[in-house]
């Protein structure tokens, strides 16, 4: 008799947990344990479910848990797995690429750190926020479902009062939108153009069982380079208010070092070359690497400040806890007023504000 694993999903706008799930399911590299699936309609329902034993597991947006990690282990439940992210980039929906926008062009962002990294993509275009030009253009207010602001903000663009506007995939695709569409990338083609890290958790999902729950059955769901996400994540930004979390742009993911030293080869980064190599200069090629990037823009993205780290799989737990002291004393460091030499110097304000 087969086994049967009893999983509860959630779904949110911008991340399916559901198509995650099924395509998994339906692909070649399915799990040997029956899998059935149910759906759920928020987080307490699914962990009631889990409770009292209606399920197994559950796999739900790993940005739902963010600042409930103490009561998710206090009801004796704990993270057991992750799935990759598939899709965690924004998409920029527009006849015209960022960089080809006309002068004073109008773009429409719902994300804080979108905004934030358009304006320093592109000097000379508005970067708003739909209930902000709908307050400036006197218009009705935006509806408050990412989809239907999403198709809301597609009529403005069709009607020519705006040229573009920025939403996630997951969004693009539940709006039922066909319209000409750029991915805002962290890897451009060429040295120097715009990157755009995804926001917090992208499409991320994690696996939450009860305690104890046979490792056994989780790898056969979970995903190696998914758990890796999970655990950075959850270590670097897992402590942050949401505040500090909507102006923070974070990438996770694992690299082979061929695709490493490639990049190294067309960017001419010497720094990201010696990564790959041992002291005496040789490439290995036997261990997948892991890269960490995280950095906070300011308001005007004038001033950037991040942190971008390539490690061995083996050493990224140790290397992570010492990226968050760095990252910490990094913002320290770059927000604090500059002190004075001499009493009749200048003020010298702070590199960048945390409170824009």
């Amino acid at each position: 008799m087969t086994e049967q694993l009893l999983l509860a999903m959630l779904d949110t706008v911008g991340c399916s947990v559901s198509n995650n799930i099924s395509n998994f399911l339906d692909s070649g590299s399915s799990p040997e344990i029956d899998v059935k699936c149910i759906e759920a309609s928020d987080l307490d329902s699914a962990i009631s479910m889990l409770d009292s034993g209606e399920v197994d597991m559950l796999a739900v947006p790993a940005s739902v848990i963010h600042g409930r990690r103490m009561g998710l282990l206090q009801a004796g439940l704990e993270i057991v797995g992750a799935r990759t992210p598939q899709r965690p980039y924004s998409l920029l929906v527009s006849d015209n690429k960022l960089q080809y926008q006309p002068k004073s062009a109008i773009i429409l962002c719902e994300h804080k750190l979108v905004r934030r990294q358009l304006r320093r993509a592109r000097r000379g275009i508005r970067i708003l926020d739909p209930r902000a030009y709908a307050s400036i253009s006197g218009s009705d207010a935006p509806p408050e479902d990412p989809v239907s602001s999403a198709r809301w903000m597609e009529e403005l663009r069709v009607s020519g009062e705006i040229d573009g506007f920025v939403a996630r995939r997951g969004v693009y695709d539940a709006a039922g939108l066909i319209s000409r569409r750029h991915s805002l990338l962290p890897d451009p083609q060429n040295a120097g153009e715009p990157h755009f890290l995804p926001m917090p958790y992208s499409d991320l999902i994690v696996l939450i069982a009860r305690r104890m729950f046979p490792v056994s059955i989780s790898e056969q769901i979970s995903e190696k380079e998914g758990m890796t996400s999970w655990w950075i994540h959850d270590n670097l930004i897992g402590a942050l208010d949401k505040e500090m979390l909507d102006k923070t742009g974070i990438l996770v993911r694992h690299r082979q070092v061929r695709s490493l030293i490639k990049q190294a080869e067309d960017t001419r980064d010497l720094v990201l070359e010696q990564v790959c190599q041992d002291p005496d200069g040789e490439v290995k090629e036997d261990e997948v690497h892991v890269e960490i990037r995280i950095e906070y823009v300011s308001k005007d993205g004038k001033k950037t400040v991040g942190l971008h780290r390539v490690i061995r799989y083996s050493d990224f737990e140790r290397a992570t806890i010492a990226s968050l002291r760095d990252w910490e004393t990094l913002l320290k460091e770059t927000s604090r007023e500059v002190p004075k030499d001499f009493h009749t110097d200048p003020d010298t304000p702070s590199f960048i504000s945390l409170d824009d």
